[in-house]
This record gives C-alpha cells, structure tokens and sequence, in this order.
C-alpha cells in the first residue's frame, strides 16, 4: 500500500468523523491521537505507553462504552504517562467522537491500514495529503490550514 493509499483511507475515516458535525481542525487532532497509538505499535515503541491505554487496549475493547473507555485512557495518557513526549502529545486532550460506533469505525479504519510500509518522511507525506485533500474540500473552508501545536512541535525538532 503506497502513501497515496493511505492519504485516501484516512480521508474515508474523516468522513465518519464529518457524519458526527466535526471539522478538519478537530480530526487532525483526533487523528493524530489514534494514529501514535497505532504507529507506536507497528515500531514496537508501545514501552513509552502504559499497559491498558495502548493501541491493542482499543482494538479489543469489548464494552459499550468504548467512548468513556476512550476519554479516560486519552486523559491518564496526558497526565500520567512516564514518558513526557507522551504527556506532550496527550496534554489537554479533547476527543470530538459522540458515539462509540463512530470511534469504533475509525479505529477498525485504521487498524486495516499497513503500517510497517511507512517511512518517516512517508508520515509528512501522509500529512501533506490530508492537507491537499481538506484544500480541495470547499466545506472546510479551503486554504486554511491549522496544524495542531503538539504536531508543530514535534516537527521542529
């Protein structure tokens, strides 16, 4: 599966977060708050994460409210973390999903996608064509992008 590939994928799942009334500007960072998780487990750097708020701890969940399961793992996650760049990530963290089936479908979304595939500078690429696709999406209102600090951060250094 080429970056391409994935650019069309993770704009498909956008589009279940769009159903719920979310904008660009909240599913980048929704996504980028799922998308560590899974990244993190495909480059067996879960040890940053505690267990029980890992990416395999979603993926499994088998309860219905896997949306208060969600809130609580993304909040322990921000202030609890051992590692401070999970912390960082995490910080302040806001989910915008309103309904577990719809997170349910983001994550099943994502966890079909081929990871292991990716380079780094792949990651950026992804990016950038979430970036040109939300450009040509006159609903978004087009040209504007806002990059969610934690993401700017991390691309500096």
């Amino acid at each position: 599966m080429n970056t391409e590939n994935i650019v069309q994928k993770i704009w498909e799942l956008c589009h279940v977060l769009r159903g719920d009334g979310v904008g660009y500007q909240e599913y980048v960072s929704e996504l980028t708050y799922l998308l560590f998780l899974k990244v993190a487990e495909e480059n067996k750097t879960e040890s940053l994460i505690p267990r029980g708020k890992r990416w395999r701890d979603l993926v499994e969940y088998k309860g219905d409210d896997l949306l208060d399961f969600y809130r609580e793992m993304l909040t322990y996650l921000g202030a609890h973390a051992k590692h401070e760049s999970v912390r960082k990530i995490y910080a302040f963290p806001t989910t915008v999903f309103s309904h577990s089936e719809n997170l349910r479908a983001v994550i099943e979304g994502i966890a079909k996608l081929e990871w292991h595939s990716i380079t780094f500078d792949g990651m950026g690429d992804i990016y950038e064509g979430l970036l040109a696709k939300n450009s040509q999406d006159a609903r978004s209102g087009a040209g504007q992008y806002f990059t969610p600090r934690p993401l700017v951060d991390c691309m500096v250094r």
